[in-house]
């Protein structure tokens, strides 16, 4: 049986939060989405700024940010069961009632169960590149994905990118500015210099350039106007370097 308070680490680095007593341990899991769109207050039990991790892995930035800030609500979405099952599981022994975990898509939580304007902030780390080209209609950081995003979060909502793929982060750089107010992070996370996520301490261990930066959804932008921009843009065809492969497997 697991010891109370106790400490994990991953790659040397300490998981946020401690476990806790088991008697103090909550449900975390979102096992089933509605059909509709998600109601915040039914899902965690007040009024509260959310946040969204999409792609969230095992939930290590994600439930540091719970823990820091227990005044907020969080969702997080991964389309891998393997992961989410990580990160619920973590979740439930640091007793947090203040995030939820589920498989699914970020391109389909957006489209078909986030309403207009009710989420204060979107973070995205590390999301796949897909290296066969068979498969870049996968992935997730496109014009109409950024459109999405745009539509989700509150006025003036803030948007976090992560990536060590350098083509990913020459793409993201040229699209993300036309929906966002967006301005790259140069040095590490100030609340984490050893990484957020898993998959940035595996980079940072292996000396890789780690690319961050953050914007916020401009506000001048409507919705009809920000669809309008994205069907004129390019899409993320970019060689994504099949060199950071085994990366991908150790994370």
């Amino acid at each position: 049986m697991t010891e109370p308070n106790r400490i994990e680490r991953e790659f040397g680095v300490a998981f946020p939060g401690q476990i806790v007593d088991q008697s103090k341990w909550t449900q975390t899991a979102l096992k089933a989405m509605p059909d509709g769109l998600l109601n915040w207050h039914e899902l965690f039990g007040r009024d509260a700024p959310v946040v969204l991790d999409l792609g969230c892995g095992n939930g290590r930035s994600l439930i540091g940010s719970a823990i820091t800030r227990p005044d907020h609500d969080h969702l997080g979405i991964d389309i891998l069961p393997v992961v989410i099952r990580y990160a619920r599981k973590r979740g439930n022994q640091r007793g947090l009632s203040n995030i939820k975990f589920a498989v699914l898509g970020g391109r389909e939580l957006l489209e078909k169960n986030v309403a207009p304007h009710s989420v204060a902030e979107i973070h995205c780390y590390h999301p796949q590149p897909y290296y066969d080209p068979a498969k870049v209609h996968l992935r997730l950081i496109t014009p109409t994905f950024l459109a999405s995003v745009h539509r989700a979060l509150k006025p003036g909502g803030l948007l976090v990118v992560q990536t060590d793929n350098p083509g990913y982060w020459k793409y993201i750089r040229e699209v993300v500015p036309v929906f966002f107010d967006f301005h790259e992070r140069i040095g590490r996370w100030p609340d984490s210099p050893k990484g957020r996520t898993r998959r940035e301490i595996i980079a940072l261990k292996k000396k890789l350039p780690v690319f961050r930066g953050h914007g916020t959804a401009k506000l001048e932008l409507s919705e009809e106007e920000a669809i309008r921009l994205a069907e004129a843009m390019p899409p993320p065809t970019f060689d994504a370097d099949r060199r950071l492969r085994d990366l991908d497997r150790l994370a």
